[in-house]
């Protein structure tokens, strides 16, 4: 490993803008099949709660996917307002930075 401190590899400040174009391309094409689907099996879940039959055995398991969606759905805003995507390089480069410390404590 090489002795070069990791805070003087720091990548741009900010996206380019092509960067932020393809990143909300991608967020597009994963998240309207997601919804897609999120919203057939909601709509599934409100036909079996109305009293159509032949679905009962389905309650369990769309219960559990709305509550855990819900769960995932307010870590995701959780950690957008604690601003944990502004600067997704800092973690590697802390992560370095701490080994490189342990290093030097450890050694004889």
């Amino acid at each position: 490993m090489s002795d070069t401190h990791p805070s003087a590899v720091r990548p741009r400040a900010g996206m380019s803008r092509r960067q932020a174009w393809v990143t909300a391309a991608m967020a597009v094409v994963i998240l309207i099949p997601s919804m897609y689907g999120f919203v057939g099996k909601f709509l599934e879940f409100v036909h079996i709660y109305r009293g159509a039959s032949g679905g009962e055995f389905a309650v369990a398991p769309i219960l559990n996917y709305l509550l855990a969606s819900a769960g995932f759905f307010c870590m995701l805003l959780w950690a957008a307002w604690n601003g944990m995507f502004r600067d997704i390089e800092q973690p590697k480069i802390d992560f370095l930075e701490n080994e490189r410390l342990l290093d030097r404590d450890t050694r004889p």
